[in-house]
């Protein structure tokens, strides 16, 4: 589990509590600890209070979804099952506007993965799904927390929307919550200023995401297990990590894939994805030439992948969104798995301009030799 985060807690609580009650959105990639928080904030305010909805698992049909919401609340329902897809679910966005609890007070739902009602839109009088959602939920006089991954979507379909709605970039882990998840803080014999830099190792080395500072977190116990766990260690765990199998190459695969299938243009953006962990901040002219296609189809991928938050721009230069992803696609995305050599030289590459300054420079004079530790996995770095 990941620590409790205080600050983002309040003031999620403290958009609910308003008056009249605002409506969280909390945006974030895959592993930046969206539904964690929500899940810490139903058992905060109790299971019986609020109704958590894993959209993603269960946007299926409106009939079988509107089925799905009412076998698991723990709010009043009907047994009433509307036939047809329109009615279904106008009858499931009624549930939400305007049921209440048991003690008739409002009712409270997190819509986890909301975004993935326009599943929906793919059904005959549904093309405006989820803007007949957003509409609802501002009118309603309960109280709502949605999530998703996809931070363009949602800022482009609540654009113009509702003042109620307040929205929330889930922040990176700060270096005291990393110290935390990683156990080090206040261990027994242990060196007060080591565990620190170390948690300030991880935090770069896993840009902040939660997800991977959870990974190296579980890599780095089993390496202290072996008498290690320093900041040359952190190195070491993300390699293991990033080899073929490991957790976050896992991990990394599951982004990549999910989020290319909710765009368009397949092939093409793995393509850009390629040319943009070759070298980054590469202009519209200079990603087209490399694709051997016109600036005018090339704009049109970048933007696809712009949609589904794989890459940003910045003074229109390209980029990955996600570094580690980028160091993902040029281990993985090739015609045969990374040997030890490369997977060390990738490694080093991502993490030497990441580290902590003080350490950088010594880092920089030594050598990368990596190996394997016999069975367990465990690579060196010395």
């Amino acid at each position: 589990m990941i620590t409790a985060r205080t600050t983002l807690m309040r003031r999620v609580l403290a958009a609910l509590d308003a008056s009249p009650s605002r409506i969280p959105v909390l945006l974030g990639g895959s592993g930046s600890g969206r539904t964690t928080l929500v899940q810490q904030l139903r058992d905060r305010l109790g299971r019986t209070a609020v109704q958590h909805i894993d959209v993603e698992r269960t946007a299926t049909t409106p009939e079988r979804f509107y089925r799905a919401v009412l076998a698991s609340s723990p709010f009043p329902t009907t047994d009433a099952a509307p036939a047809g897809v329109r009615l279904a679910f106008d009858a499931t966005l009624t549930f939400l506007t305007h049921t209440r609890s048991a003690a008739g007070e409002p009712a409270m739902f997190v819509l986890d993965e909301f975004l993935e009602l326009r599943t929906f839109e793919s059904f005959p009088g549904l093309r405006r799904v989820l803007h007949d959602l957003v509409e609802g939920l501002s009118a309603s006089n309960n109280r709502f927390v949605l999530t998703s991954r996809y931070v363009a979507r949602s800022m482009r379909l609540l654009r113009d929307r509702s003042a109620r709605f307040e929205v929330i970039h889930m922040p990176s882990l700060t270096a005291d919550e990393t110290l935390g998840m990683l156990g080090l803080a206040g261990a027994p014999g242990g060196d007060s200023h080591d565990a620190e830099y170390v948690a300030r190792t991880v935090q770069a080395l896993a840009d902040g995401r939660p997800a991977y500072v959870r990974a190296m977190s579980d890599e780095l116990s089993a390496i202290r297990e072996h008498g290690g766990a320093g900041s040359s260690d952190a190195i070491s765990a993300l390699a293991a990590l990033l080899a073929p199998g490991g957790r976050l190459a896992n991990l990394c695969a599951f982004c990549y894939e999910l989020r290319l299938h909710r765009a368009r243009g397949y092939g093409a953006l793995k393509a850009i994805l390629e040319i943009l962990a070759d070298e980054e901040g590469l202009t519209l002219t200079e990603i087209s030439q490399r694709l051997q296609r016109t600036p005018g189809s090339t704009k049109d991928y970048l933007s696809w992948l712009e949609d589904v938050d794989l890459v940003q721009s910045r003074q229109k230069r390209y980029s990955f969104t996600d570094p580690l992803l980028r160091v993902w696609v040029r281990l993985h995305c090739r015609a045969s798995a990374p040997n030890e050599d490369e997977l060390a030289r990738e490694v080093h590459r991502y993490a030497l301009p990441r580290l902590p300054q003080s350490e950088a420079p010594q880092l920089a004079e030594g050598a990368f030799a990596m190996a394997t530790a016999g069975s367990s996995g465990i690579i060196e770095i010395d």
